[in-house]
């Protein structure tokens, strides 16, 4: 019956770590995001800036480490593309980030896995856990049933 019980706290060990390691992963796309938008955020203040500027002033752009001459002509469509890319990216990693949060639904709802404070009936068993992230340990629990 011990060796029962230690059978079943291991699987709930394995659980918990793979739930821990798809929140893992959705934090990892959200930072993603958040420094893409920086970079978007960067470019567009750039162009508009640029956009002000006759065309055939000089410019200076940095081109892996290298810092570059150009003209306000040549380096303006190139940083068009390049804020085209970054919004495109930037939907395709919201996408991401949309599908990591079904596949943690999923994985919640298939191992019955609730967080306190989301609607867990009263005398629910907990299992501590740890997330890696102290705000979000003050805020919420795991139960499993």
């Amino acid at each position: 019956m011990a060796a029962e019980s230690s059978k079943n706290d291991k699987e709930h060990v394995k659980i918990l770590n793979e739930l821990q390691a798809l929140r893992s992963e959705q934090r990892n796309i959200v930072s993603n995001i958040s420094t893409l938008e920086l970079d978007l955020k960067e470019h567009k203040t750039v162009i508009d800036t640029l956009k002000s500027v006759e065309e055939d002033r000089k410019c200076f752009r940095l081109i892996g480490g290298v810092l570059c001459e150009r003209t306000v002509k040549s380096v303006l469509p190139q940083l068009n593309d390049a804020k085209e890319q970054l919004e495109k990216l930037i939907a395709q990693r919201q996408e991401q980030l949309t599908a990591k949060g079904v596949e943690i639904n999923k994985f919640r709802e298939k191992h019955n896995i609730k967080i306190k404070g989301e609607g867990s009936g009263p005398g629910a068993e907990q299992t501590a856990a740890s997330t890696g992230n102290s705000e979000e340990n003050r805020n919420h629990v795991l139960v499993a049933n």
